[in-house]
């Protein structure tokens, strides 16, 4: 049985996607480069995935599938997930516009349908991990990774949700929830309702190595002084330079 935090998100995506796509396309769909995360900081800058040059690789939570498009311009062989058949859809004329397909999968991650030990890299810029339970998707991750093989994403960090608050304003400079208490946070946007999981540094650490991960780097982005975003209820970009608003784990199977 599906969990019903599952589908809760799923609601939320499905009615909220294609106003998500069109806000966000003049970032998302700029096929002339690779950028991380609501300020787009460019992966030929930080290096957190590298060469991906032949691998099998799956993009946890891949939407209408931008990223998953400009990894594979770099020679990865990319599978998307996603659970949201609005996103899915939306994926086909990115895919026509470019030039660049490769097969899609509706799914949960936290139920991955592959075999054990099938991908080279599991990567996503604010994908799945944002909003499935790490308790899940973590174990998962490392089923269906190789000896060896990466897990490489995005999301926001502790600083941010710490400073998000229960009223759903963007973060300001001081802390209005309890860091120890993370975990659970249900956000409500008029009658949208999303469920999104966190936890403290030492627990995201200690989760990794309980399912057979070391720690390679944890990239904490910074918004350049230039930057722009089409994501302007996130944080503003004084404070994105101030405080880490995402950050970006390396970790890879041992």
């Amino acid at each position: 049985m599906t969990r019903e935090d599952v589908r809760i998100n799923l609601a939320s995506w499905e009615a909220d996607s294609e106003r998500y796509q069109r806000e966000n396309r003049p970032q998302l769909n700029r096929w002339d480069r690779l950028g991380w995360g609501v300020w787009d900081i460019l992966e030929d800058e930080i290096h957190a995935l590298g060469d991906v040059g032949n691998l099998d690789a799956l993009e946890l939570g891949c939407g209408a599938s931008q990223f998953g498009i400009k990894v594979a311009m770099r020679g990865a062989k990319v599978r998307g997930l996603d659970f949201s058949a609005n996103q899915l859809a939306q994926a086909g004329p990115n895919m026509e516009e470019t030039g660049v397909r490769f097969p899609l999968v509706r799914a949960s991650a936290e139920e991955l349908p592959f075999a054990d030990e099938v991908f080279d890299l599991v990567f996503c810029d604010h994908g799945a991990p944002s909003f499935a339970d790490p308790d899940a998707y973590v174990p998962e991750v490392a089923r269906v990774l190789r000896p060896g093989g990466r897990f490489v994403f995005n999301r926001n960090t502790p600083f941010i949700s710490v400073a998000w608050g229960d009223d759903d304003q963007p973060p300001g400079r001081e802390l209005r929830r309890s860091y120890f208490d993370l975990g659970r946070v249900e956000w409500h946007d008029g009658d949208d309702v999303s469920v999104e999981y966190q936890r403290p540094y030492g627990e995201w650490i200690r989760l990794f190595q309980a399912n057979g991960f070391t720690i390679e780097d944890l990239i904490e982005l910074r918004a350049p002084s230039d930057a722009s975003t089409t994501y302007t209820s996130y944080a503003s970009q004084e404070w994105a330079r101030d405080f880490p608003a995402e950050h970006i784990w390396k970790v890879r199977k041992a």
